[in-house]
C-alpha cells in the first residue's frame, strides 16, 4: 500500500517567486507523485489548543498579529493561517501514516521563534514535526534528514524522555547547531558534499544509536536540501534517498513524513525515490 501525500493547494497561496521557499518548489513534485498513482489527502487546519503544546503564548500572538519576521522569514499576509494548515498536514501525516507535502517548513522554529541562538527562523513559522509528535503522545524518533540541522526540533525536545532525536547535517552551514550530541539529542555533522556513501555509513551508525532507546513510532522530518548542488549539499542522489527509505522501513515501526527543505527540481524525484524504498525495504 502507497503512502498517502497530505497537502492542500492553499499552500501554495502565498510568498514571492525570488525567495527560496516559493510555491513552485511543490510543482514538479505534485506532478510526479500524481504520474505514480499516489492518493491524495486534505489536511485540516492545526488548532490554537495543539500549537500551545510546543509553542509559547507570546510567540504565537506574534506570529496572528503579524509582527514578527526576519531577513528570511517574513510575515506575509495571512501566514498565521498557511502556517496552522501546514501544522495541520503534519498530524493528518502522523494519524495515517502519510507524507505532508505541505508548506511552510517548520524545523529551525523553537518555542519562541529563532532557535537555539539564530538569527532567523530559517523559512519557518511553526514546528510541524514537533507538534505532530505531540499530538500524537507516543515515543518517538524523530529522524531529520534535511541538510540543515533542525535546531528548532532540538529545543523543543531536548531532554525529554519520549523523544529520541537524530538528524544528520552539513557542518558549519546555517543555523550553526548541531554540532555535537547532547543527551537525547543525537547528532552528526557532516562535510559538504560528503557523499553516498559516507553518509550511508553515517546513518547506519546513527539507527544503530537509536536502537538503544525505546520507540513506538518514526516521524521523519523529511528535507531535501543535501541532494547534490542544492542548497545543504551533501552530494546526495535519488539512489540515496532510496537507500534512506530501507533504513526507515527496517526499523519496523509506524512511520510519517514531513516536507522540509528542498529547492530544487530533484525534489519530486527524491520524494519519490524515499516512498519506493520505504515500501520495499529490500
Amino acid at each position: 500500500m502507497k503512502t498517502r501525500i497530505i497537502f492542500s493547494k492553499k499552500c501554495l497561496e502565498y510568498g514571492v517567486k525570488e525567495h527560496p521557499e516559493n510555491s513552485s518548489r511543490l510543482e514538479r513534485p505534485l506532478e510526479i507523485l500524481r504520474s505514480h498513482g499516489y492518493e491524495f489527502t486534505e489536511p485540516e487546519t492545526a488548532n490554537e489548543k495543539e500549537l500551545a503544546k510546543v509553542h509559547s503564548k507570546e510567540y504565537l500572538e506574534k506570529l496572528r498579529e503579524g509582527t514578527i519576521q526576519d531577513l528570511d522569514t517574513p510575515a506575509y499576509k495571512g501566514i498565521y493561517e498557511y502556517a496552522k494548515l501546514s501544522a495541520g498536514g503534519a498530524i493528518t501525516a502522523a494519524e495515517t501514516n502519510g507524507f505532508s507535502l505541505m508548506r511552510p517548513p517548520g524545523h529551525h522554529v523553537g518555542k519562541n521563534g529563532a532557535a537555539q541562538g539564530a538569527s532567523t527562523r530559517g523559512f519557518c513559522y511553526l514546528n510541524n514535526i514537533a507538534i505532530a509528535v505531540k499530538h500524537l503522545n507516543k515515543s518517538t524518533l524523530i529522524l531529520d534528514i534535511d541538510g540543515h540541522h533542525g535546531n528548532g526540533t532540538q529545543e523543543i525536545y531536548q531532554g525529554d524522555n519520549s523523544v529520541i532525536y537524530v538528524s544528520l547535517h552539513r557542518h558549519h552551514l546555517y543555523p550553526g547547531t548541531g554540532d555535537r550530541t547532547i543527551g537525547n539529542c543525537i547528532n552528526y555533522p557532516l562535510r559538504g558534499d560528503c557523499g553516498h556513501e559516507l553518509y550511508m555509513r553515517t546513518l547506519d551508525k546513527a539507527l544503530g544509536e537509536a536502537k538503544k532507546f525505546s520507540f513506538e513510532q518514526i516521524a521523519v522530518s523529511a528535507g531535501f536540501d543535501a541532494h547534490s548542488g542544492d542548497l545543504a549539499s551533501l552530494g546526495l542522489t535519488e539512489e540515496s534517498y532510496s537507500e534512506i527509505g530501507k533504513r526507515i522501513a527496517s526499523l519496523n515501526r509506524p512511520t510519517f513524513f514531513v516536507l522540509e527543505g528542498g529547492y530544487s527540481q530533484k525534489v519530486g524525484g527524491d520524494i519519490t525515490s524515499l516512498l519506493r524504498g520505504f515500501k520495499h525495504p529490500g
